[in-house]
């Protein structure tokens, strides 16, 4: 598995992937069905590699409806940012590649 890629989490991860993460991480609650959602995976898997101080983590709201309903997810895509287990900024909607680098690089 290559950590800088974006990785898919599921319910049965999340705390250990994002919550008691060491590091920054951004995590994207997306849809395949979703337009959007799709838009914005090039431009996530870019910084994934480039900006390697946040780690970013995928989750299927269709496949995770209680994570989804628990981060209290109303709309997709949402790009929730957690620092020491907290959220710390949400974005929801398309994003423009530069807005997304410019919430990385605030919080790497």
């Amino acid at each position: 598995m290559n950590t800088y890629k974006p990785q898919a989490i599921n319910e049965q991860d999340f705390q250990q992937q994002v919550i008691e993460a060491n590091t920054p991480v951004l995590v994207d609650f997306w849809a395949e069905w979703c337009g959007p959602c799709l838009s914005i995976a090039p431009a996530l898997e870019d910084l994934a590699e480039q900006h390697r101080g946040v780690a970013i983590r995928k989750v299927d709201v269709d496949k995770n409806p209680q994570l989804t309903a628990e981060q209290g997810i109303r709309s997709i895509p949402t790009l929730k940012l957690f620092k020491n287990g907290e959220v710390v900024e949400t974005l929801t909607g398309s994003q423009s590649r530069r807005r997304l680098e410019e919430l990385i690089l605030k919080h790497s």
